[in-house]
């Protein structure tokens, strides 16, 4: 199963995760086979750490809840808010099929959490003859950002069941492009999120 993670610091803690640098390399060093991506978000200046976002595909809940909350940022106070989601690799991709940046672009890590279809949407709409909202998300992705998207997929409840938004893992000139490239999701189009956050991103693992 994948899975989408995201730890929100503490504020002032950034002494702390220096210092805990070598301790969580180690112990994400555990994980070299199962990681899909991973690495810190930064602030509107570009340099405050904000948080740590890891995908990564595990057995299953317990392992995932053994992946966030025995990691030694996680047990030392860094994080405060952390976020556990199922995921869907939609395009197989990882992140290191993207190990030479291009040249003027920044990444981005793109979470929108989203809200319940009313029962039998998509559906319906299939019936119809029209495509679903996941179908129109996946043609407009990958007709327009296809070579710009590190990653992407549904972030999905505990069963796997329904979905509850979507993360994207994307490289584009700026956080405009980013915001544009989020105004024409079918799903926001469609009011089918009710926050979308837009995290600068840097690749991380060791140096």
């Amino acid at each position: 199963m994948e899975y989408f993670f995201y730890c929100r610091d503490r504020p002032g803690t950034f002494p702390l995760r220096m210092e805990l640098a070598e301790a969580h390399w180690a112990f994400m060093d555990r994980y070299g086979d199962e990681l899909i991506a991973r690495g810190p978000t930064f602030g509107a200046d570009g340099e405050t750490v904000t948080g740590s976002m890891h995908i990564a595909d595990l057995p299953g809940p317990a392992a995932a809840r053994e992946f966030a909350f025995e990691e030694p940022n996680y047990k030392a106070g860094v994080y405060g808010d952390v976020l556990i989601s199922r995921w869907t690799n939609v395009l197989g991709r990882t992140m290191w099929q993207f190990a030479t940046a291009v040249p003027g672009y920044e990444r981005f890590l793109v979470i929108a959490h989203g809200k319940a279809a009313a029962p039998g949407d998509d559906k319906l709409a299939e019936s119809l003859g029209a495509e679903s909202l996941g179908q129109a998300q996946q043609r407009y992705l990958d007709g327009l950002y296809g070579d710009r998207l590190i990653a992407y997929g549904p972030l999905l409840s505990d069963d796997g069941a329904d979905r509850t938004g979507t993360v994207l893992l994307v490289e584009l000139p700026d956080r405009a492009a980013a915001e544009t490239l989020m105004d024409g999701d079918p799903y926001a189009r469609n009011g089918r999120y009710t926050d979308v956050e837009i995290h600068a991103w840097e690749f991380g693992g060791r140096r």
